[in-house]
């Protein structure tokens, strides 16, 4: 299967959703599911001011089946966001490949269906991304021909969204939600009302459902089985129109006949023993549903819920699952906290949001959306447990308090601090993990909001997932603090101003585990020469990070003290094993002298350093040295000498700026020396930002990269 060809990233910022802009969007995806025989789709753009893909149009599916992923970031795990990321087409085949690639879809859509994604982009912009699938049914590979199709529709869009943002293309409004395709009945008007007249006739049930599972007609056999009168049936989703009905076991059988394009059938009890066989036909506008009557089911105990007819889910189950996957994604507070912002509170309808922990015996605020005033968040923090207010009762003891208007707050907390937040009714949510509280996370809406029972044991259990997420990334903040701290500690706070030499370091730490390691770098003046010093140590841990500042600290003061570089060398290689640490380090010592232009390096097994000439050419420096430092006791390092006129730049490395999983360290070399060729007029500032951004490992770090440029110019 051929895929999409790269395009060149984005030049411009990305374009508005106007509303003149839906009726494209909604034509292109109707001709695009025609075109390919495709069941469903969405088209995606772009927002204006932060990095997520928001769902413009769809057609095909409910909207509780897409609700969570109306709004997707571009780095989230999700064939849309891929696709834009990568610019190319994004292709599933079936359960199997779902499961292993995007198992947040799969957890919530269990069902045999194939998808596509594919951006939409010219050349010099990105707008966004779309989806289409098909039933499970079809063919693993998608042919080429349906390639050719989408790739060109996806063409045609971008360039009619580029004149749309241009201004030149005046269009309709839009009609909404999009239909599918609906197929006629033979005969016309008079056939349609013979066939309701023939399902009248038939002795079992009969109904038809639309795509978001509302009754569109029920023959009068499957109102008797049902036991609602079918008026009252017809327009609403069967789920809520029959109580007994209302049970996720059986609207899962729904989705899966919906998505997977395959009849699927279930087996209900209506109180109180008659049990009734339910088989459900998907088409290509909603379902047809055959009732009958069925054996009871030995040995079965099950027996569905009853709620209260007319009430709807307050979260669906869709929009349970996927958080739950989601939430075992989040690593850090700030993850947790835009998670509720994006999918929980959407679905319980609230305007905004407040996590609060506590610290030394006050609250702190976590995070929080919603609240344009900066002041009414402020007046949370730092409040003392002891104070009697809801935040603090909840934190404290664990148990939840909802509160429908302003006058039941004042009331049960007359002395609480603060004033009117602009907002209706509040809910306040103990976090609790671990048996013990973490946090309170508070939800207040707009509007006077009622809690009934059913209401708050579920926004109880939603802030059960959320209380055990937020432990976790608790935990990890705390450890990257004290990581980056450490890491923090141990490197320069800055470099010195040298007569002669320019110099700029970068420090990026691994993306994977804890952000501390032991590359380390340093430039230390010596009357009219220096000395820089560059080395790795093995290992991402504290260890590694402690040896590191012995390390550093060492060759700084056999520097000082005027040992020349090959005896530096030596000097660190025997400290390292009188400590009996058992790890290794490589390292690569200069002493430059500005003046005759000259350099002296030693190298202790480290990468060879890249030397741009004036005349733009860079050179491998792989002169002669000795082997890792804490090896051999009485290992030697012979030195070597090279000219360092000014213009030239020198780019000391550790071996995370060049080594990637999958990438060959020598074309990894040659890419880095490229770059310093084509970028090594800028300034030296621009220069390092530019070496560790535009490298294999600017996303993802195995290791941690430390770089150091100097630059030799002409003294004032």
């Amino acid at each position: 299967m051929v895929g999409v060809p790269q395009r060149q990233a984005p030049t411009r910022e990305p374009t508005v959703l106007a509303p003149v802009v839906r009726p494209l969007l909604s034509s292109a995806l109707a001709a695009m599911l025609d075109d390919v025989h495709a069941h469903s789709g969405a088209v995606y753009l772009q927002a204006p001011d932060e990095p997520v893909l928001e769902m413009a149009v769809k057609a095909g599916l409910p909207r509780a089946f897409t609700a969570p992923w109306e709004r997707v970031g571009l780095s989230a795990p999700l064939p849309v966001a891929q696709a834009l990321r990568e610019l190319r087409l994004i292709w599933v085949n079936g359960e199997e490949q779902m499961a292993a690639r995007f198992p947040r879809i799969a957890v919530v859509l269990p069902y045999p269906f194939a998808l596509a994604a594919l951006p939409v982009a010219t050349p010099g912009t990105v707008y966004g991304a779309i989806y289409v699938t098909w039933p499970g049914s079809r063919p693993p590979e998608l042919a080429e021909w349906e390639l050719e199709r989408l790739t060109a529709a996806c063409e045609r869009l971008a360039w009619r969204l580029e004149r749309v943002d241009a201004g030149n293309l005046p269009l309709g409004p839009d009609p909404g939600r999009l239909t599918t395709r609906r197929t006629a009945l033979a005969g016309g008007t008079a056939g349609s009302a013979e066939a309701a007249r023939m399902a009248a006739r038939l002795p079992h049930g009969l109904c038809a459902l639309d795509l978001h599972g509302s009754i569109s007609y029920m023959n009068p056999a499957a109102a008797e089985m049902l036991g609602v009168p079918a008026g009252a049936l017809i327009g609403s989703p069967l789920w809520a129109a029959v109580p007994w009905l209302n049970d996720p076991m059986y609207e899962d059988r729904y989705r899966a006949a919906l998505i997977s394009g395959q009849v699927t059938s279930f087996v209900a009890l209506r109180p109180p023993g008659d049990w009734l066989s339910f088989r459900l036909y998907p088409g290509s506008d909603g379902l047809s549903v055959r009732i009958a009557r069925a054996r009871p089911l030995a040995g079965t105990g099950h027996t569905a819920g009853m709620p209260a007819r007319g009430t709807a889910r307050l979260v669906t189950i869709s929009h349970l699952l996927n958080l739950a996957t989601a939430l075992t994604e989040t690593v850090g507070v700030q993850d947790v906290v835009k998670l509720v912002a994006d999918q929980i509170a959407p679905a319980v309808g609230c305007k905004a949001l407040v996590i609060l922990g506590s610290h030394g015996g006050r609250l702190h605020v976590l995070g929080h959306r919603g609240y344009p005033d900066e002041y009414v968040i402020e007046r949370w923090h730092g409040v003392p447990l002891s104070e009697q207010i809801p935040g603090t009762h909840v934190l404290t003891t664990g148990v939840p308090a909802f509160f429908d208007s302003w006058q039941q707050l004042e009331r049960l907390y007359p002395k609480r601090q603060g004033t009117q937040d602009g907002m209706a009714s509040w809910a306040f949510l103990p976090l609790i993990a671990s048996g013990r509280p973490v946090g309170t996370c508070v939800l207040a809406y707009a509007e006077p909001h009622p809690f009934p029972a059913d209401e708050r044991a579920v926004l109880t259990s939603l802030c059960g997932l959320i209380a055990q997420a937020l432990e976790r990334a608790l935990l990890y903040d705390a450890k990257q603090q004290l990581a980056q701290g450490l890491q923090a500690a141990l490197l320069p706070h800055s470099l010195p101003s040298l007569p002669g030499i320019e110099a700029a370091a970068r420090y990026l730490p691994a993306t994977l585990g804890m952000e501390i390691g032991g590359d380390f770098y340093d430039l230390v003046p010596t009357g009219v020469r220096a000395a820089a010093v560059l080395g790795d140590v093995q290992g991402h841990n504290v260890t590694a990070a402690g040896l590191m500042g012995q390390i550093r600290t060492a060759v700084r003061a056999y520097t000082t003290v005027g040992q020349p570089p090959a005896a530096v060398m030596r000097s660190t290689n025997r400290l390292l094993i009188d400590l009996g640490v058992e790890l290794f380090a490589s390292c690569v010592y200069l002493r430059l002298d500005p003046g005759p232009g000259r350099v002296v390096m030693a190298r202790a097994g480290h990468p060879p350093p890249l030397l741009r000439r004036p005349d733009g050419q860079v050179r491998v420096l792989d002169l002669a040295g000795g082997p890792l430092l804490g090896i051999e006791a009485e290992a030697s390092y012979p030195t070597s000498e090279f000219a360092l006129p000014p213009g030239s730049v020198l780019a000391l490395y550790t071996d995370g700026l060049i080594e990637s999983p999958g990438v060959d360290i020598e074309d990894a070399l040659a890419e880095l020396g490229e770059l310093l060729a084509l970028y090594g007029d800028e300034p030296l500032e621009a220069l390092a930002d530019q070496l560790v951004r535009d490298t294999a490992t600017a996303v993802e770090r195995p290791d941690d990269v430390a770089l150091l440029l100097l630059r030799a110019v002409r003294p004032v």
